[in-house]
């Protein structure tokens, strides 16, 4: 679920970093300019500093996931994630959200038969959305690999799995 959960939002950030959609301010302080060109190239013009917050912002995620919550082959639930402001100990600042799923609440009251078919539909969401991600940096690093984007995305000479 979890890697389903992060394809689908690699997927979409591709998606709109390659049309050129941007936050209306600089995306990097210190007078660097927001980084164009194809997701994989705007990685790699990030300073190591932006890079380094964004991986250890996720090593939170994951450390937080772990300490606060009961691991699902610990007869955790799957794909829960667990509470910020139930865990205001864990957290080194103030969190305006209360969770990263459903944080105004809106599902809260779905019957546990709809919360199923969403499952479902999410299982099968993320699994379309880590093929489609890895065909977008396929085709960038592969001419042809693809043929449906062929034309579409751009080439890409540097390494999409080194971060660095």
């Amino acid at each position: 679920i979890k890697h389903g959960r992060v394809a689908m939002a690699a997927f979409v950030g591709y998606i709109v970093q390659s049309n050129g959609i941007t936050f209306p301010w600089p995306a990097v302080g210190g007078g660097v300019a927001t980084p164009t060109g194809s997701p994989p190239e705007q990685w790699d013009a990030l300073p190591d500093a932006a890079k380094w917050q964004i991986i250890l912002f996720i090593g939170f995620l994951e450390w937080f996931s772990e300490a606060a919550g009961t691991h699902y082959m610990r007869g955790g639930k799957p794909g829960q994630f667990p509470r910020f402001d139930e865990n205001k100990e864990l957290v080194p600042h103030p969190v305006p959200i209360g969770s990263l799923y459903d944080p105004f609440g809106f599902h809260k009251n779905k019957s546990e038969e709809a919360k199923a078919a969403g499952l479902v539909k999410e299982l099968n969401n993320g699994r379309l959305a880590q093929i489609g991600i890895i065909g977008f940096l396929a085709a960038q690093k592969v001419e042809g690999s693809v043929p449906l984007l062929k034309g579409i995305v751009s080439h890409y000479d540097g390494e999409p799995m080194a971060p660095f």
